[in-house]
C-alpha cells in the first residue's frame, strides 16, 4: 500500500511551514523512508537562488570579493553543495549513535525542507538592511534570524528523531561547525 503522503515538493514545503510555526504535525506530511530523504534534496535546488541572492547582497554591501564575483560565486556554490551533503552524512552517523538511525531518513527530509523557511527569512530580513536600514537594526534582525534558525533546527531534530533537548542541540552544533568549516575553506578558495 503506498504512503498516504508520498514525497512531494508541496508536502515538503507544507511540512516546513508547520515546523516553522512550532507545529510537530509537519512530520505527518513526510513519509518515513529513503525516498523522502532523497526527494528532500530538491530543497537545496529551491534554496540555491536564495543563497545566490544572499551572497550578491552581501557583496553589494561589503564590496566585491578580491577574486571577482564569478570566481567567488563558483566557490560559494561548491561550498553550498558540500554543506548539504556533509550535514546529511554526518547527521546520519550522529543519529545512529543516538540509536535513531531508523528515523534518520524522515529527519533529514524534515531538516532539508525546513531550510527553505530559513533561507526565505534571511532574504526577507537582509533586503531592508541592504536598502539602507540602520546597521544596528539590521544586526539585531540578523541576530534574531540566526536565533530563530537554530531554534527551528533544534525543534525539527527533537520532533523527527524523538530525542532529548541536549541531543538535539548536538545536531545544531554539528550543523554550525560544518557551516563554519566549509564557509572558511570556500572563503579562502574564492578569495573572500
Amino acid at each position: 500500500m503506498p504512503p498516504l503522503n508520498p514525497p512531494s515538493i508541496t508536502n515538503g514545503l507544507a511540512s516546513a511551514w508547520l515546523f516553522a510555526r512550532g507545529k510537530a504535525a509537519g512530520l505527518l506530511l513526510i513519509p518515513p523512508g529513503m525516498a523522502s530523504a532523497r526527494h528532500s534534496f530538491l530543497a537545496a535546488a529551491i534554496c540555491l537562488p536564495l543563497f545566490v541572492v544572499l551572497r550578491l547582497i552581501a557583496w553589494w554591501a561589503q564590496g566585491a570579493p578580491p577574486a571577482g564575483v564569478l570566481i567567488a560565486l563558483t566557490g560559494e556554490v561548491i561550498g553550498y553543495s558540500l554543506g548539504w551533503v556533509a550535514f546529511a552524512l554526518a547527521s546520519r552517523i550522529l543519529a545512529e549513535q543516538a540509536k535513531r538511525g531508523e528515523q534518520w531518513p524522515q529527519f533529514i527530509a524534515a531538516w532539508n525542507w525546513s531550510n527553505v523557511v530559513q533561507y526565505l527569512l534571511l532574504v526577507v530580513l537582509l533586503i531592508p538592511t541592504a536598502l539602507g536600514l540602520p546597521a544596528w537594526l539590521g544586526n539585531a534582525m540578523g541576530l534574531a534570524a540566526v536565533g530563530y534558525a537554530m531554534w527551528l533546527e533544534w525543534f525539527v531534530t527533537r520532533t523527527a528523531l524523538g530525542v532529548q533537548s541536549a541531543t538535539a542541540v548536538m545536531f545544531v552544533v554539528l550543523d554550525l561547525a560544518l557551516g563554519l568549516f566549509i564557509g572558511g575553506v570556500t572563503g579562502r578558495i574564492s578569495g573572500n
